[in-house]
């Protein structure tokens, strides 16, 4: 019997919600509502590709040139962006996931990792990821790192869902609130520096359509809670992502020909192993725990 290159698939069911959970990185292989997608999916016959519904552990964003100094020690991660000589989106992506729920409830589906010591990143983690549908509110993600090892650890997590209505981005209206951008080269994507969102191309506070407009950026300074709203103004259909981290990435999908708006919760942004900035540093035994919500 062949494997799927995604691995196991887990079906969560709630109300009109329908989605897909994986073993191969814990992900999300899509979510629909009422027979529409609200995520990009992507076939259980193929891996997947641009990052669709994968978790972004123990950092997220890039680590240019997978250089950085964490308590004295120089530390060296593989390059797993080479075209850009950069270590990419952590080190769980493309990792083997359990299932650890008693499969008592369709609506939930819980996965769990172990992330032992490796070259760059010398560190145990145990690692875990809820999946929970409610015919109401859409699907709640709760992703939860516990340092099971003897020495403190950085962490950061992002994940790198596709919010869709079915159409083209151009011809979609976008709604978010921030305060500042981030600028990067546009060579490596690597930081530069923070500018206000106020004024600029990105000023989507109020809905307007995104056009041709590139976004592929950090953004800070949100509320708490904050909404990321991606509208069809033709049908009214609506997808939108809410969480509480206090960084988000937006990508307009390029790779994927602009089908959908990747919304990023992220801890952290680019290169914080490097720059410190909102890095989480996990004691032996510290736990930390975030969520985002999905919904139509």
């Amino acid at each position: 019997m062949s494997v799927l290159p995604s691995g196991e698939q887990w079906t969560i069911r709630a109300g009109e919600y329908t989605g897909t959970v994986v073993s191969v990185g814990g992900g999300l292989r899509g979510l629909s509502f009422a027979g529409r997608d609200v995520l990009v999916g992507f076939p259980e016959d193929e891996p997947a590709r641009a990052g669709i519904g994968q978790q972004l552990v123990p950092w997220p964003g890039r680590i240019i040139d997978g250089k950085y100094r964490f308590q004295g020690e120089e530390r060296q991660l593989d390059l797993t962006e080479p075209a850009r000589f950069n270590a990419i989106h952590g080190l769980t992506r493309w990792s083997n996931w359990d299932r650890v729920d008693d499969r008592s409830d369709e609506a939930v589906v819980e996965v769990a990792h172990r992330l032992h010591a490796q070259p760059g990143y010398p560190h145990q983690l145990d690692l875990r990821i809820t999946y929970q549908l409610d015919a109401e509110q859409g699907l709640t993600v709760t992703a939860n790192a516990k340092n099971v090892g003897a020495n403190d650890a950085p962490y950061g997590y992002g994940t790198h869902p596709y919010l869709t209505v079915g159409r083209k981005l151009d011809e979609c209206e976008l709604r978010f609130t921030a305060e500042s951008w981030m600028e990067l080269t546009p060579d490596r994507l690597a930081p530069i520096g923070l500018a206000p969102v106020e004024g600029s191309q990105f000023d989507f506070r109020e809905r307007r359509k995104i056009q041709d407009l590139d976004i592929d950026n950090p953004f800070t300074g949100l509320p708490t809670p904050w909404e990321v709203t991606l509208t069809d103004p033709d049908t009214g259909n609506q997808a939108r992502l809410i969480s509480d981290a206090p960084w988000m990435v937006l990508y307009t999908a390029g790779a994927l020909g602009r089908i959908g708006l990747a919304v990023e919760p992220q801890t952290c942004p680019p290169d914080s192993f490097k720059t410190g900035e909102d890095l989480i540093v996990l004691k032996p035994g510290d736990e930390h725990s975030t969520s985002f919500r999905v919904g139509a």
